[in-house]
């Protein structure tokens, strides 16, 4: 009897776990296993040609025009990431200090703040593609008001990066403003309260106590900012297009990837050698990065 309940405890632990294995092995493993061993081949068509080695990484990073499309889209995503550290997770951490004050009123606004993150990358592409026309967009019509000229914001160079970014702000600011209101709400009222009464201001309280104090939430935030940055690819397909257009300004690493091993309506021209060889990088690059990213961020907390 005694031997018995050890077992039935595993099989117990086997059959909570088999499901999710099951589902990482089927759609997470086996397509990064296979995208490995495609990136060896050269392809003719949907079928390999032959055993290549390391000649389509080679050609992806070291040959034209190939290494300046890699550059040119990993060079956004890096723009993408450091903007929305900048203005997406700033933003955030201001509107979850200002809930954390429970202003009248405070429970709606968090609805209000996180509505945007329900809603599906196409609706808000689309939906910033209507305020951002560049003749009965809401974007231009307002502005207009004030005696500016309306703008193609998505065709132009200068502002299409821009403007797609400012879409993904409004779409996911929720996310990390609860995830960083979460870790205010555990701070001790006790703590906050002293801070006040030894005439701390905003600024102060923000710098040295609540900043410190939120160590964790920062590292979820920053983490799956990073990740999120650099498999960027809903956005500005809907609002810009398969070839991140206008002048590739827009093209990034999901979409190069993308058009790389399945071709574009524009060029029909199709790789998968060298599209797998992309994605194998782009997951080595995003896993690396993370795990240091990771380390030290922990590292942080403990010290914290």
């Amino acid at each position: 009897m005694t031997s018995f309940l050890p077992r039935r405890r595993t099989l117990w632990i086997i059959f909570l776990l088999a499901p999710a294995t099951i589902t990482m092995t089927v759609f997470v493993v086996w397509p990064l296993l296979s995208a490995l061993r495609l990136s060896f081949y050269s392809f003719n068509g949907l079928k390999p040609a032959g055993f290549v080695g390391l000649e389509n990484f080679r050609q992806v990073l070291f040959e034209s025009p190939y290494s300046d499309w890699t550059y040119n889209a990993f060079f956004h995503n890096v723009v993408v990431f450091i903007a929305l550290m900048v203005f997406e997770n700033g933003t955030a951490f201001l509107i979850a200090f200002a809930l954390l004050k429970t202003l009248p009123g405070h429970r709606a606004h968090q609805v209000i703040v996180f509505l945007p993150v329900v809603l599906s990358a196409v609706i808000v592409g689309f939906l910033w593609k209507l305020l951002l026309h560049p003749l009965f967009g809401l974007v231009n019509q307002t502005l207009a008001l004030a005696g500016v000229p309306p703008h193609a914001w998505l065709g132009d160079e200068s502002t299409a990066l821009g403007s797609i970014i400012l879409a993904n702000v409004w779409h996911w600011v929720g996310f990390p403003t609860l995830v960083l209101l979460a870790g205010m709400q555990r701070i001790s009222k006790e703590i906050l309260e002293a801070a006040r009464l030894d005439g701390a201001g905003d600024g102060v309280l923000l710098r040295q106590i609540i900043w410190p104090l939120i160590a964790p939430s920062v590292t979820i935030v920053c983490i799956l900012t990073f990740i999120g940055s650099f498999n960027w690819f809903e956005l500005p397909y809907i609002m810009a297009g398969l070839t991140g257009s206008p002048g590739g300004s827009t093209d990034v690493l999901g979409l190069y990837f993308y058009r790389t091993a399945f071709g574009s309506v524009t060029s029909g021209i199709q790789d998968f050698g060298q599209g797998s060889a992309l994605a194998v990088l782009m997951f080595v690059f995003i896993a690396g990065v993370t795990a240091i990213a990771l380390r030290i961020l922990r590292r942080r907390e403990i010290e914290v």
